[in-house]
Order: structure tokens, then sequence, then C-alpha cells
């Protein structure tokens, strides 16, 4: 089987490379997949033919054109496409991503899966792998945290494992939370264990890949 994967920046591309062997098995034995990586998420088109520009790398902007073509590209087994909620209400977003997807004709088989909030979910979701990479994370911070609450979720990242804190980050401002987020992929992407992870998201993530390529058996 063969999975297109689409995310709204580098460092969840960075992030889907370290974990999809470790939830689907080495790549090409069997199945295969590509990751890319928008320039940010934007938002879902108003009509499926309305005019956007293919350079700017915008995700939703981008998606009923993306999918109308996966659509009619050979090979292509499955779409998935992995966006941050952000302060969106989860099951709205969702089924308004859903009706996008049943307006494509054709259409591929296409999976969303959605971080709440957002992708620093993941990272919180599996403590272990977070203490590891960062062992002078605050623990009063990580206590404090509900697991895929809408809570800042990033900033309690940066309040737990950036000296200064989320203040300090803003304070310089770009690119630096570009690049935090980056180190992060690197470094707790690797110790993340998938079948430890306590976000209930990256849960659906990982359970709905592997259905995916189960049914294709």
């Amino acid at each position: 089987m063969h999975i297109e994967i689409l995310v709204e920046d580098s460092s969840g591309e960075k992030l889907l490379i370290e974990l999809l062997p470790r939830i689907l098995g080495e790549h090409g034995n069997p199945h295969t997949w590509r990751v890319h990586a928008y320039k940010g998420i934007g938002r879902i088109p108003k009509h499926l033919n309305a005019g956007t520009d293919p350079a700017k790398r915008i995700l939703l902007d981008q998606l009923p054109r993306l999918l109308q073509g996966y659509g009619k590209t050979p090979g292509i087994d499955a779409v998935v496409v992995m966006l941050d909620t952000d302060k969106r209400n989860c099951a709205e977003f969702l089924n308004e991503l859903k009706a996008l997807a049943a307006n494509c004709n054709p259409a591929p088989h296409t999976m969303f899966r959605l971080a709440i909030e957002e992708v620093e979910a993941w990272y919180l979701g599996d403590r272990q792998a977070l203490e590891t990479a960062y062992p002078r994370a605050k623990a009063d911070v990580l206590n404090r945290y509900v697991q895929d609450s809408a809570c800042d979720t990033w900033e309690l990242l940066a309040d737990a494992v950036y000296p200064g804190g989320f203040t300090a980050i803003k304070k310089a401002g770009w690119p630096l939370p570009g690049q935090i987020k980056h180190e992060w992929a690197e470094k707790i992407g690797p110790l993340l264990d998938p079948d430890r992870n306590q976000s209930p998201s990256f849960g659906k993530l990982r359970d709905g890949l592997r259905r995916l390529v189960a049914e294709a058996v």
C-alpha cells in the first residue's frame, strides 16, 4: 500500500518521518509513504474550484486541488491529512474536512487526523520520552497538563522545557518559535513510543494508520 501524507509544517513532517516506521513497519516492507510539509494550515475554501496560488503551499487552501489530483493518480491508495485543531471545535472541523473530501470527484481514500490542540500534545503524551530528551523539564508544569486539553499546548511545553519559558521565546520573536518546534521533533520524536503515548488524538492517528494498512492486506 502507498500512502501520501500531508502536514501543515516542516516540524510535523520531521516528527512523522521519525514515527511512521514505528507505526507501520519498515518503509517498503511492504508499505510505502511520502510526507509532504506545507507552510501553514490556512482555511477551507468556500468553493472547490476557488483559485489559489500553489506556490504559497498553504495546506487547506490547496486541499481541494490536492485531493482531486490524488484521486486521478494511479498508485496512490490513500491520503492522510494531519492538522492541528488550534482553537477550532474538533467535531465541526472534522465534519467540514470530510464534506470537502466527499465533494471531490474523483476523490482518493482520505483519512483526516487532528492533533488536539497542537501536535505538542503528542510530545506531552509520552512523558518518559519528553523527560529523557529534557531531563531538567519542570515537573510542576508537566503535572498541570491535562492530556489533549485546549490550554495553549505548545506554550505550556515551552514553559516546561525552554529556559525562560514561552515568554522568552515570544520576546525573541520569529524565527525562534519555528526553530524550537524543530528541536522538539528532533529531540523528542526519536524517543516517542507509539504504544505508550497517552494522547487520545495520537492514538487515533496510530490506530487509524494501522487499520488503513490492515485493510489493504
